[in-house]
């Protein structure tokens, strides 16, 4: 007769697997995302520790933090052991780490390339499930002075207001813009549409002695500037 076998609670486990043990005697670099994450959520569920029930969630991910940050409350609950309790402190750990990168590329450093300029928008743009198109405004140092959403859903001219982009330009004293927005299908080719909206862009600016310094493409595999293929 062969006896039943039930999964092991966290306090069951061998001190060196506990994750918070282990975060202590080993440091929080040794730990996996999803013993990271079970430390978030403090506890499993009956029959499933914590982290298996965070290997679970990673598993609907395809084990990409990126698209973990990306789901919504409403999303993570779909995954089964998850309530809003539970979604809402994987949500707000991920939230404040997205952050954190902004704080890192936002130093107020003249704009110099287009490198910077990815740097600056990446963690904003470059992984959304759908187009936004964003404006930085510089000064005459070309530093940052905002950055701003125009508009989101597919980029067309009608969809980008070019007077309403201007008008920030002249209330926050800028006299340079640098155009952004996103591929969500990962291509970094620019449409006849992004090269329509950046002529009429630069058309408009130029009445008002403001520079278009740039258009940037970004999407996770990188970045297209007009600018350094000479298509501006």
């Amino acid at each position: 007769m062969t006896q039943n076998t039930y999964p092991l609670t966290i306090k069951q486990w061998a001190d060196e697997d506990r994750p918070r043990e282990k975060m202590i005697a080993q440091g929080a670099q040794q730990l996996t995302n999803a013993e990271l994450l079970a430390l978030i959520i403090g506890s499993g569920i009956p029959g499933t520790p914590a982290v298996q029930l965070m290997q679970r969630l990673l598993i609907e991910s395809n084990q990409k933090l990126k698209k973990l940050q990306q789901m919504s409350v409403e999303e993570l609950m779909l995954v089964k052991g998850i309530g809003v309790a539970k979604a809402v402190k994987i949500k707000a750990a991920l939230t404040l780490a997205l952050r954190m990168d902004r704080e890192k590329n936002n130093a107020n450093d003249p704009i110099q390339s287009s490198k910077q300029v990815y740097n600056l928008l990446k963690s904003e743009l470059a992984f959304l499930g759908h187009e936004e198109f964003w404006v930085v405004y510089l000064n005459q140092s070309n530093r940052v002075l905002k950055k701003h959403c125009l508009s989101k859903g597919g980029i067309t001219q009608t969809v980008v207001d070019v007077r309403l982009a201007l008008k920030n330009a002249l209330q926050s004293g800028a006299t340079a813009l640098i155009l952004a927005h996103n591929h969500p299908s990962g291509g970094l080719h620019p449409s006849r549409s992004d090269h329509e909206v950046t002529k009429r862009f630069k058309s408009a600016a130029a009445l008002f002695d403001i520079r278009i310094l740039d258009h940037i493409i970004l999407s996770e595999k990188g970045y297209f500037s007009f600018l350094d293929h000479k298509a501006l």
